[in-house]
């Protein structure tokens, strides 16, 4: 229980990491061309190569930090891409793309 509550803080605090992108962040998912993934990814909801560019580019700097923590908290890689992607998806807006269990793109 402990070490959730740590990951989260830790998860919550790094998301500060993303902030040179976060007008393009938000604007592709307003927009409707990324949205969050259960394992903790973005993926590509309309595909262009300006979109492509920034999920692959933030889903580098996510990758970083979910094996930071997981090394930290001594948990598997696994663990912290299904924490990550649980906590982004009750994050995600309403209206919003979210990648439902068949894989498949839905507005929450």
């Amino acid at each position: 229980m402990n070490i959730a509550k740590k990951f989260i803080f830790t998860l919550f605090a790094t998301t500060m990491a993303f902030s040179a992108w976060a007008v393009s962040l938000d604007d592709a998912k307003q927009q409707g061309l990324i949205g969050e993934m259960k394992n903790g990814y973005l993926g590509v909801v309309v595909n262009s190569t300006e979109t492509q560019s920034l999920v692959n580019h933030i889903n580098e700097k996510r990758k970083n930090i979910y094996l930071n923590l997981a090394r930290k908290n001594e948990i598997t890689m696994e663990q912290v891409m299904a924490l990550a992607g649980e906590k982004a998806i009750i994050k995600t807006q309403s209206g919003h793309f979210i990648q439902n269990s068949a894989g498949q793109w839905v507005k929450k």
